[in-house]
């Protein structure tokens, strides 16, 4: 059964209640969904790492303090030890997936490459891991209201600091989320 309405280039912003720590106060951004699942990444879960660290680690190195003190996300629970940079349309790369008009996601070595050279994206975030939903999964828990949903705005993931980032995008729908209860009633 295909879904009515893809989720991609969406906001899954997790409502106050949600109980798995993976995932509570997240802001993922969806960037495939189909009949046979969701892949997202979080974009507002900071990982110990600098983007220095990453790159040392992929035997590159950058000269410029922004790229090599970059932050580094946790894009969520599945293969932690896979990057992937959420970034702009800009430049020719290996392993890109368009998601829109106004984002991409690349898996290749080139786009770091590129990036400790000061010659990548102009607007990217890195991360390591991603979000994964099976068959169905992410249909029955926006049913269960585990989930609100936006459209990706920009400025949120490329200017706005990452401790607002939640606020934010619930408020691209009207929602001051940090004054709904974590709890639901039942009648």
């Amino acid at each position: 059964m295909l879904p009515t309405t893809t989720l991609a280039n969406q906001f899954l912003i997790a409502m106050p209640g949600m109980r798995e720590p993976d995932f509570r106060r997240s802001v993922a951004v969806i960037c495939q969904h189909s009949e046979d699942g969701a892949m997202g990444l979080l974009i507002n879960r900071l990982s110990e790492y600098r983007l220095g660290d990453v790159l040392a680690q992929m035997n590159l190195a950058s000269d410029l303090s922004q790229v090599s003190e970059a932050p580094v996300l946790i894009g969520g629970p599945v293969q932690p030890e896979r990057g992937f940079v959420l970034h702009a349309p800009h430049g020719n790369w290996e392993s890109s997936f368009k998601i829109s008009e106004c984002l991409c996601v690349t898996t290749s070595r080139d786009v770091l490459a590129a990036i400790a050279a000061g010659e990548g994206p102009r607007d990217a975030l890195v991360a390591l891991g991603y979000s994964g939903w099976s068959q169905g999964q992410i249909e029955n828990e926006l049913k269960e209201n585990a989930w609100l949903t936006a459209a990706v705005d920009e400025r949120i993931l490329f200017a706005t600091p990452m401790e607002q980032r939640w606020e934010a995008a619930a408020a691209l729908v009207g929602v001051d989320i940090a004054s709904l209860t974590d709890y639901a009633g039942h009648a």
